[in-house]
C-alpha cells in the first residue's frame, strides 16, 4: 500500500472516531436545533422553550431522537470528509497550503461529504421532527416508509442538492478556522499541540461552519421534514421555501435555531476535531504514515 492509499485509509478510521464523538456530544442540542427550524408557527416560543417542552413531555432521551441515524451514518459521512478533505489537500499541494487553498479543499470535501450527509440529515430530521405521539415512528419505518412511496432520489435522497449548496461554504469555513486557530496556537506551543488546543481550534471551525451554512441549513430542514418532496430546479425549490419562510415568520426565520447550533458547535466540533487528530496520531505511529 502506497502512502497516499495509506493516509486516505488512516483519515478514514479517524474520521469516524471523530463523528462518533460528534454525535454523543452534541445530539442533543441538534435535535433542539432542528425543531426550532420545522416546528409548525406557535408551537414553541424558542429553542430554550424546545429543551423545556421536550424534557418535561417525552423525557430526557428525547433529545436524542434520531441519533441511530446520524450514529450509524455519520462515521461514515465523517470518514468521507476527513479522508476527501485529505485528497483534495494532495490534489492542491505542494505544502504548506494558504488558508485561501484550505478553504478550497474544505468546499471540495464538502460537495463530496453531501453524497452521504444527505440521507443521513433527511432521516435524522424526520426523527426530530416526530413530538412523542403514538403514531411517532422508528426508524426503520421511516426509511422503509421513504423508499417505498418515493424511492431513491425523491425519498432518500430528498434535499441532496440543498445539502451540496449548504456543504461547500459550511467546510470552507469549518476547516479555514480550524487551520487558522491550530496555526496561532501553533506559533505558541509549536507542531505538538496540546489537547485543550486541539479542542480550542475544533470549537472555532464548528462556529465558522454554522454561520457559514445558515440559512441553508433551515431551508433544507424545511424541505427534507415536508410530507412530499420539492419540485422544479434546486434553485428554484430553494429561492420559493426562502419566500415561504421569510412570508411566515420575517426574516429571522431564515436564522431559527441558530443558537443552539452555536452552542453545539463548541464541544461537538471540538471533539470531533480532538478524536480525529489524536486518533491520527496513533495511526501515524502504528503505520508510519
Amino acid at each position: 500500500m502506497n502512502k497516499n492509499t495509506q493516509a486516505t485509509v488512516n483519515e478514514l478510521i479517524a474520521g469516524s472516531v471523530g463523528g462518533a464523538a460528534q454525535v454523543l456530544v452534541g445530539q442533543p442540542l441538534d435535535t433542539v436545533k432542528t425543531r426550532a427550524q420545522v416546528a409548525p408557527k406557535g408551537m414553541f416560543k424558542g429553542p430554550m422553550d424546545v429543551f423545556t417542552q421536550t424534557l418535561r413531555k417525552e423525557g430526557f432521551f428525547a433529545l436524542y431522537k434520531g441519533m441511530a441515524s446520524p450514529l450509524l451514518g455519520i462515521a461514515g459521512v465523517n470518514s468521507l470528509l476527513f479522508a476527501s478533505y485529505g485528497i483534495s489537500k494532495r490534489i492542491i499541494s505542494p505544502y504548506p497550503l494558504s488558508l485561501k487553498e484550505i478553504a478550497v479543499a474544505g468546499a471540495m470535501a464538502g460537495a463530496a461529504n453531501a453524497i452521504l450527509a444527505s440521507p443521513v440529515e433527511m432521516f435524522k430530521v424526520r426523527m426530530q421532527g416526530q413530538y412523542g405521539a403514538k403514531t411517532d415512528k422508528r426508524l426503520r419505518v421511516v426509511a422503509r416508509d421513504m423508499w417505498r412511496e418515493w424511492g431513491f432520489r425523491k425519498g432518500v435522497m430528498r434535499g441532496y442538492w440543498v445539502t451540496v449548496a449548504r456543504e461547500i461554504p459550511a467546510y470552507a469555513g469549518f476547516y479555514t478556522a480550524f487551520e487558522f486557530s491550530k496555526r496561532k496556537f501553533g506559533e505558541t506551543y509549536g507542531s505538538d499541540l496540546p489537547v485543550w488546543a486541539l479542542l480550542a481550534s475544533g470549537s472555532t471551525g464548528g462556529i465558522a461552519y454554522w454561520l457559514s451554512c445558515y440559512p441553508l441549513d433551515v431551508v433544507k430542514s424545511r424541505v427534507q421534514l415536508r410530507a412530499t418532496p420539492p419540485t422544479g430546479t434546486p434553485v428554484q425549490y430553494i429561492a420559493r421555501e426562502v419566500k415561504t419562510i421569510v412570508a411566515e415568520s420575517g426574516f429571522a426565520g431564515l436564522f431559527r435555531g441558530l443558537s443552539p447550533s452555536l452552542l453545539r458547535s463548541i464541544p461537538a466540533a471540538a471533539s470531533t476535531f480532538a478524536a480525529f487528530e489524536l486518533s491520527r496520531e496513533y495511526l501515524e505511529g502504528v503505520t508510519g504514515v
